[in-house]
């Protein structure tokens, strides 16, 4: 326990701006559309925003939480940007300023020369509308490259409430269309912002290994019913460790939890690859038992495993997933995609699905097209996203047009 508090205090005391780890950033505007969308693309580009939706909001900002960025939305209808601005100056604010809204209006103009004068510290201004990158070019020196040591407890997450799921959209590599999205988890940590779970997923033998995958289950369902009402019906997919699948009622409890709902199609579990190959009579009684209640059991991250899995005389899974590291680059590495090739001949005679994941560029999808694959998934089409987000999203018509 006090190792625990030490770390604690260390942590609290790492100086970051005036403050702490994670850099916060201050949203000013008046309109709640605005704010929310800016606090979501802040958040997913490492900050911990807060949304100030007047001028009392931000005087309180200011003298608690002492943000690293100021977001300005300047516009016709907004808040007065000169009494923004002076407010920054009476409070010596040391945060960036970074200015939004259309280059060539005169207010846009105006406030940059009445920064200037009143010497705040302006970042390049963002002009409307902007893109993810466009944002990300401005303020990406304010975001530290990591999370902070140690690792966060699972059970103190779990128990705050911090942990939720993200999706990651699936696309169909022939229409583009969407068919389906990944479940991630994520936690929105309130001093470190959002954490990947490379600094929270515990062992097998934690004895909080358990809750977290049913938290991942419970969580998923609950954001399914949000989506139904949002966007219409979208297969998800989760991920769970197969040690999961000792359980002699895991997948009952599982099935017991289907939505009572028309449109629910069932599930995909995604289990790593490598988990599978070393306990293969556990992985092929599970998936056996899976596609009962229309569950399939996915390969994840099938690279250097595929030899193992084609000697195999039964065959009870749904879909493989192409590894990352041979995905990426595969467009111009011909060995790439070699293994590629033979992972998708393997599914297809056992006609099973394949999904290509890290597609980042347009020749790698290209490449994937090329060779069969069915699904498409990486940040070419979207990167992992919160509920609200993924809902608005899977509405929009694809980047571009679909391959013949």
């Amino acid at each position: 326990m006090t190792d625990r508090a030490s770390q604690d205090d260390k942590i609290a005391e790492t100086p970051f701006g005036k403050r702490r780890v994670k850099p916060r950033a201050c949203i000013v505007e008046s309109k709640h559309h605005v704010r929310s969308l800016l606090s979501e693309t802040l958040e997913e580009q490492g900050f911990i925003p807060h949304a100030c939706a007047t001028l009392d909001d931000l005087d309180a900002s200011l003298r608690s939480n002492f943000p690293d960025l100021i977001a300005i939305s300047v516009s016709m209808n907004g808040l007065p940007v000169l009494d923004i601005l002076n407010l920054l100056a009476i409070r010596a604010s040391a945060a960036m300023v970074l200015l939004i809204g259309p280059p060539d209006a005169p207010a846009v103009r105006a406030a940059r020369e009445l920064g200037e004068k009143l010497a705040l510290e302006l970042l390049p201004m963002l002009p409307t509308p902007f893109s993810d990158k466009d944002l990300h070019d401005r303020i990406a020196g304010l975001v530290p490259a990591e999370p902070p040591a140690p690792p966060v407890d699972v059970a103190e997450a779990l128990g705050a409430g911090w942990l939720e799921l993200w999706y990651q959209p699936k696309i169909d590599a022939r229409s583009l269309a969407l068919g389906g999205a990944e479940a991630l988890i994520r936690m929105r940590h309130p001093s470190w912002g959002i954490v990947p779970p490379a600094y929270f997923i515990p062992d097998e033998g934690d004895p909080h290994f358990r809750s977290l995958s049913r938290f991942v289950i419970d969580r998923m369902f609950q954001d399914w019913r949000y989506l139904v009402a949002k966007a219409g019906s979208i297969h998800m997919s989760i991920n769970l460790p197969l040690a999961f699948f000792t359980d002699a009622n895991a997948v009952d409890d599982l099935r017991l939890q289907f939505p009572d709902h028309p449109a629910f199609d069932g599930l995909t579990v995604e289990v790593d690859s490598s988990d599978v190959v070393k306990n293969l009579p556990l992985a092929i009684e599970a998936a056996q038992r899976l596609r009962f209640h229309n569950i399939g059991f996915s390969l994840d991250d099938v690279g250097t495993e595929w030899p193992a899995l084609a000697a195999l005389n039964e065959f009870p899974f749904a879909e493989i997933k192409l590894d990352r590291q041979f995905v990426d680059g595969s467009s111009s590495a011909r060995l790439k995609r070699s293994v590629c090739r033979r992972i998708v001949d393997l599914a297809k005679s056992h006609g099973v699905k394949t999904v290509a994941e890290g597609v980042e560029t347009r020749d790698d999808f290209l490449a994937m097209h090329g060779i069969g694959v069915d699904f498409i998934q990486g940040f070419l089409f979207g990167k992992p996203m919160t509920t609200r987000k993924f809902a608005r999203n899977s509405r929009q018509p694809p980047a571009f047009a679909p391959v013949a």
